[in-house]
């Protein structure tokens, strides 16, 4: 019963803090439980699951995290201002939190776990795999890519029987053709940093998630994607406000 009511605070409050700042959430169901996904802005998601909290890439400027739940665990994709800041983070921490990130993003953050490309390892529960995020076309003009091969993380976070696919800032690469099963996936399409409409499709074909949502869209028109996947009916194209 103690349990129980522990719960129902829990959720009471994480739905006034969120309700308050009117961002889109939607609920999946899952054999372990519903999962609310809230689409905070561009990069920065929170996924809500059994009392725990997950903040994705929490960022200042998409919003007041003073006014946020706190996080049971914070994943940062990389070290680029609009996936990083340390301000957004030391205000969703509380005793006990626990942040994964990247090499690069670890030299700038106090207290997090580094986990390379490729890793696998457990939260509460929840399985979390780091799968590459890199450029392979779009590239700076002294020829480096914005975001190099064996620096970025995405992440595959498995909640009951649903896998959910985080890319962070990535292309289409060949490390997509191994992710099997995915549920959801959240794909960025922002150029010149990530991919084109035409990029995510392919990246859709190569894994086939039964959720795609566009996110880190910029000022891409999202309307491209639902287009170009028009005749993919085993995947669903939902748009949520993720500039």
């Amino acid at each position: 019963m103690r349990n129980l009511t522990a719960l129902v605070v829990f959720l009471l409050l994480s739905f006034s803090l969120l309700a308050e700042n009117n961002f889109q959430t939607d609920v999946i169901k899952t054999s372990a439980g519903d999962l609310k996904i809230t689409f905070v802005n561009h990069a920065s998601l929170i996924f809500e699951f059994k009392n725990m909290v997950i903040h994705v890439d929490p960022v200042s400027k998409s919003a007041d995290y003073s006014k946020l739940p706190k996080a049971d665990l914070i994943l940062i994709t990389h070290e680029h201002g609009d996936h990083l800041d340390s301000k957004a983070i030391e205000l969703i921490k509380k005793d006990g939190t626990k942040l994964f990130c990247n090499e690069a993003s670890f030299r700038t953050i106090v207290g997090g776990t580094v986990l390379k490309n490729g890793v696998e390892t457990d939260f509460n529960g929840i399985k979390i795999a780091v799968v590459p995020a890199y450029n392979i076309v779009n590239k700076r003009e002294n020829g480096e890519a914005f975001h190099p091969k064996g620096i970025g993380n995405g992440y595959v976070l498995t909640f009951g029987n649903v896998k959910v696919y985080v890319a962070g800032d990535t292309e289409n690469i060949p490390e997509m053709k191994n992710l099997k099963g995915i549920d959801i996936a959240f794909l960025p399409m922002n150029l010149p940093y990530t991919m084109t409409p035409a990029m995510v499709a392919g990246a859709v074909k190569m894994f086939n998630p039964k959720i795609l949502y566009p996110y880190h869209t910029g000022n891409t028109d999202v309307n491209e994607i639902v287009k170009l996947l028009n005749d993919k009916k085993d995947c669903e194209v939902r748009i949520r406000k993720m500039k």
